[in-house]
């Protein structure tokens, strides 16, 4: 390798870490995110979920799910599993992955990228479970979810299986990693049921505000400056002019897209609800991220704001809509991730010539079938072995209490669990 090779192989592998590293900041996105939409009676835990999630998503990626996603070999649609990664095998800091014969990234950082991924899959039905579900039974999904579930999912596009073949394309994760986590959510909501008190016996629906809105708003600019990473990093390369040029193009394209879906989002609730609704705009901005994620470096700029808007009006209406449908989500993650997700994946063939529409509707209902049926069934054993939701008194009191023994602002919380 002459010394211009290894100066390229070390720089797109130092790109691939630190995109790595902004994704991995995301979750402290979701975290404070969430912490801001729940109540405060409820914050502790849901910090103890996000934390404790990504934990146990890098764990079980190391385990299993790595190699499950990106096997040795495989038919296309089952990876043959050799779970060496763990032992230094063909994934080991020695491994050079390679692209049109070019040398140009350290396996090892690979691994470190795609990681953060599972776990920001992951992150997304943390969100919509909130407020009711057992700490240990959400953990207990978190293996089976970051160790085979999203793996296997992962492997059919981004391992070389049947729907890369098919052409598929889903550039940075609309449906493998949004449409996936909300796909898992809304089999875990759907067995879990609304919290008490959301909807009423005569069909209203009562708003439970979150506790803390500047968090929730931080939330979303470190989730916006980690997307950079997310779907930047997602070209692999940057050590030639062709791809430096390409890694510009995703970044501009992504901001443009959040803006657009943000704006889109606000003057849509300006016109149904006659409020500038903050929660709208946030989700807003996030709908316009997982929109363009499906193909970031296609679209000009003025298509990227334009997809993104559409994101940021398709989630204003999935949010009522499923609150209509009785289907309780506190943050809007199944709305933002998972409709907003499909909208991301079927307009690429919009700006991307080379994608039809026929490819991405199957890859589309082949990510949402396997991981909703996946996820029910996990979420169905789980609540048969342990239970899944926590007790009525629990839930009136906080889980903070119950499942964390801590409160998160014990200076402003009353006696015997007042908070609301």
């Amino acid at each position: 390798m002459d010394k211009l090779t290894e100066l390229a192989y070390a720089l797109d592998t130092f790109y691939f870490l630190l995109s790595g590293a902004l994704v991995m900041w995301m979750a402290a996105g979701f975290a404070m995110l969430e912490a801001g939409l729940v109540r405060a009676k409820n914050t502790t835990e849901i910090l103890t979920k996000n934390v404790a999630l990504f934990a146990v998503a890098c764990i079980m990626y190391m385990l299993m799910g790595y190699n499950i996603m990106y096997p040795s070999d495989g038919n296309g649609i089952i990876p043959a599993i050799d779970l060496s990664f763990m032992f230094g095998g063909d994934h080991s800091a020695e491994k050079v992955l390679a692209s049109n014969g070019e040398t140009y990234y350290s396996g090892m950082s690979d691994f470190f990228f795609q990681v953060v991924f599972v776990a920001t899959a992951m992150s997304i039905v943390s969100g919509a479970v909130a407020e009711r579900m057992k700490l240990w039974a959400f953990l207990l999904f978190a293996v089976v979810m970051t160790g085979f579930i999203y793996p296997v999912q992962g492997y059919w596009k981004w391992g070389g299986g049947f729907l890369e073949g098919l052409g598929f394309n889903d550039f940075a994760g609309s449906g493998v990693v949004h449409l996936c986590g909300a796909s898992a959510a809304l089999a875990g909501v759907l067995l879990l049921g609304p919290r008490k008190g959301k909807y009423g016996k005569d069909g209203s629906i009562n708003a439970i505000p979150g506790a803390n809105m500047p968090l929730a708003a931080l939330g979303t600019f470190i989730l916006w400056l980690g997307w950079f990473g997310f779907n930047g990093g997602s070209e692999l390369k940057i050590s030639d002019v062709g791809e430096a040029n390409a890694v510009a193009a995703v970044f501009v394209n992504t901001n443009m897209a959040a803006a657009g879906g943000l704006t889109a989002a606000l003057i849509t609730a300006r016109l149904l609800f006659g409020k500038a609704d903050l929660t709208m705009a946030l989700n807003g901005a996030l709908a316009g991220l997982v929109a363009i994620t499906a193909e970031p470096l296609t679209p000009i700029p003025l298509a990227a704001t334009l997809i993104g808007a559409v994101g940021g009006l398709i989630v204003v209406f999935a949010i009522i809509t499923l609150d209509k449908l009785r289907i309780d989500d506190p943050v809007g993650a199944i709305s933002v991730h998972g409709v907003v997700g499909m909208w991301g994946l079927l307009a690429v063939p919009i700006t991307n010539s080379e994608a039809s529409i026929g490819a991405q509707l199957i890859g589309l209902g082949t990510i949402l079938s396997w991981v909703f049926v996946l996820s029910f069934i996990t979420w169905l054993l789980i609540k048969v072995i342990m239970g899944i939701r926590v007790s009525e008194e629990e839930e009136w009191e906080g889980v903070d209490i119950g499942e964390c023994g801590l409160e998160a602002y014990p200076e402003f919380v009353g006696a015997k669990g007042s908070a609301t």
